[in-house]
This record gives structure tokens, C-alpha cells and sequence, in this order.
């Protein structure tokens, strides 16, 4: 009876899918190595949604720490059902989702380092941070599967774009350092006088998405992308072309955003994004985001339970179906993953210096 045949672990190594980070993209993914992510880290989002719904109440006041608190907690409690990953913000959702119990123990945790509306520039152009309070060893040590990082980024407004992109990268070295997984995410905006409906912003959208994923999209485990162009204004067949572009551009596996388009569009969107070869999705304000239009907290809970979750069940069945498993995008199946082994003695090169003297804290100069 021949040996079994076993593949080198340095393939994953190569692809930089250390322990930690490969850990952390089973933790997020669909059995079938698909994404299907939900996203609750919308603050200010969420608190401009509370704020409105308060005012047709007649109360006129600032959504208080609760109200954030209570509406991310039934929503992590509820559209997680069919989701492989859910993405929460560090101050108001992370630890009050864990310590109720209210992610589900199979279900990926991202959790957000940047600034929720953070510093602008002159020409309003965003100059991320991290969230006070938080970086990612501190994002580690709290159980997170993955860090999302967003970094808005228009390739033609300069000053912002050299801040990010020495922002990301600095989130990416970090990420490195603690061996978790990175999941980045880029957005066009407008800035000068622009609007977000100008027609010069509007007509370069598809540009800065396709030129965002080429500069930046090797600086991440999973990139997250926008939709490429917009429904209707472009044809299906530009827009199908735009997405295999995209899909071409990125060189790490991809899932397309919501960007709170309404859901039906935003299913279309996913459908095209799939065939395209993107690998599933992290969606929010599509899937959620007429909770807060509901006048009562039982009607909330309700909608939370029933017509959000059925979105997510929709958008997941496409996911599964029609999306590029990870390991797929890097050329790999699953059988021949099986068959990965690590070489003796892998343990003191891993997260030490040449040598495995076990003092080091960090990747060494030759460790992995």
C-alpha cells in the first residue's frame, strides 16, 4: 500500500494564509468556502436612522447609547440566520453582542478599526484614523475572526489618497503582526464641489472602483468592493463587463458591499457581482435598514425576525450557488487543501525570529 501523498503548507504560506488568518477565513465563510457577511457597524448610519424616527414621534433629541445599543444587538440576534460572518463596530456593538450571547457560536465575528466619520481635508476628502480606544491587537485579543478596515479612496483627489493608502497599510503590517485576517473595503466620494449626485461624480464611479481594487486590493486578506457603475444608467452588458474587470483587478478574493441601495437593486447586483466571479457578499443597510422606519419595538423585532432575515436567506442562496469559494479564486479545491501538511518543527518558525528562541512577540525577520 503506497504512502499517502501530502502537499507543503508553504502553498497557503505563499498565498500569506497563515495560521491565524487562514483560521480566521474558515471562521467568516460559508461550508462551501463562500462569503455571506452582514454588517451592523454603520453608526452614524444607525444614529441619523434613530434620530428621524424620533422626530416623527415628536421627541427631538440624540439617539441615545441604548437605543444604538438595543437595535444592533436584535439585528445580530436575527439576520445572522443565514449568514456565514457578521461585522459589528467596537464601541457600541462588539462586546454588548458578545456578553448577551446574541452571535451565534458558527457564525464569523469582523469587527471595524477605523473611525466612524473621521478627519476631512480641504476638499472634504476623508483622512481615516483608527477608532479611538481600539487597534488590532486589541481587536485580536477580544475574539474577532477578522478586521474590517474602510478606507474611502478616490485615486484622483491625492492628499487623501496618499493618507490612505499609508493608512491601510499600516492596518495591513499590524494585521501581520497579530496573524488575523484583514478584510478591506474601499469607496468612491465626491469632493470640490461636488455632490454624491453630481453628474462628474456619478459618471467616474466605475473608474474609481476599478483603479481603487488595482492600487490597493493586494493590501488585504478579503476586498470588499462597490457595485461598478449603477443600475440603469449603464447597460447590463457594460456593467457585467465592468464587474469581470473588477474581478480581474482584484488580487485577493472579493465580495461586493450594499452601499444601502434598496434590496431589490442590490440583489440584482449580487446576482451579476456572482457571476462575475465574485466570492459572496457583506451587505447592511439593504438588508436592514426600513427596521427603523417601524413605530414600535415589537414591529421592529418583527421585521428584524421575518423580512430582513428572508433577505439575507435570498442573498445567501445566490451566494452559495453562483459565488467563487476563496479557494477556488487561488487556483485550489478543497480535496487538495485536505491533503496540506505543515513540516516538523513548523511551530518555532511560526510568529518567532529564525532560530525559535521563543522570545520574540512578533512576525521575527524570518518568521511566519
Amino acid at each position: 500500500m503506497s504512502a499517502p501523498h501530502y502537499r507543503s503548507a508553504t502553498r497557503m504560506l505563499g498565498l500569506e494564509l497563515t495560521p491565524g488568518k487562514l483560521r480566521g477565513l474558515q471562521r467568516i465563510s460559508n461550508p462551501n468556502g463562500t462569503l455571506t457577511m452582514v454588517a451592523t457597524d454603520q453608526n452614524n448610519s444607525m444614529i441619523q436612522m434613530i434620530q428621524d424616527a424620533n422626530k416623527k414621534k415628536g421627541i427631538d433629541r440624540p439617539a441615545s447609547f441604548t437605543e444604538i445599543v438595543d437595535a444592533k444587538i436584535v439585528l445580530a440576534s436575527t439576520i445572522t440566520k443565514h449568514s456565514s460572518a457578521l461585522l459589528v463596530d467596537g464601541y457600541y456593538g462588539v462586546w454588548n453582542s458578545m456578553i448577551s450571547l446574541n452571535i451565534p457560536r458558527n457564525v464569523g465575528l469582523l469587527v471595524r478599526v477605523e473611525k466612524s466619520g473621521g478627519k476631512k481635508n480641504a476638499a472634504g476628502a476623508p483622512l481615516g484614523e483608527y477608532e479611538p480606544g481600539f487597534n488590532v491587537g486589541k481587536l485580536k485579543r477580544l475574539g474577532a475572526d477578522a478586521v474590517k478596515l474602510l478606507a474611502s479612496f478616490e485615486p484622483g483627489e491625492a492628499e487623501s489618497a496618499e493618507h490612505q493608502y499609508a493608512f491601510i497599510q499600516d492596518v495591513y503590517a499590524e494585521c501581520k503582526k497579530h496573524d488575523i485576517l484583514l478584510l478591506l473595503e474601499t469607496v468612491a466620494f465626491p469632493y470640490g464641489s461636488e455632490k454624491k449626485d453630481s453628474p462628474e461624480y456619478k459618471k467616474r464611479k466605475a473608474e474609481t472602483v476599478l483603479e481603487s481594487a488595482r492600487q490597493v486590493s493586494r493590501f488585504c486578506d478579503v476586498y470588499k468592493a462597490e457595485f461598478p457603475g449603477h443600475l440603469g444608467q449603464e447597460s447590463d452588458s457594460q456593467l457585467l463587463d465592468n464587474l469581470k474587470e473588477l474581478n480581474r483587478l482584484s488580487e485577493r478574493p472579493w465580495v461586493l458591499l450594499s452601499a444601502g441601495v434598496d434590496f431589490v437593486d442590490y440583489k440584482k447586483q449580487v446576482e451579476m457581482a456572482m457571476g462575475a466571479g465574485a466570492s459572496g457578499v457583506l451587505g447592511g443597510r439593504a438588508f436592514w435598514k426600513e427596521y427603523f422606519l417601524k413605530e414600535t419595538t415589537e414591529a421592529r423585532l418583527h421585521f428584524a425576525q421575518t423580512e430582513c432575515t428572508d433577505r439575507v436567506r435570498q442573498i445567501d442562496e445566490v451566494v452559495q450557488k453562483f459565488g467563487t469559494p476563496w479557494y477556488n479564486w487561488y487556483g485550489l479545491s478543497m480535496e487538495e487543501i485536505r491533503t496540506m501538511r505543515a513540516a516538523e518543527g513548523w511551530h518555532f518558525r511560526y510568529g518567532e525570529s529564525f532560530g525559535g528562541k521563543g522570545t520574540s512577540t512578533g512576525a521575527g525577520e524570518w518568521g511566519y
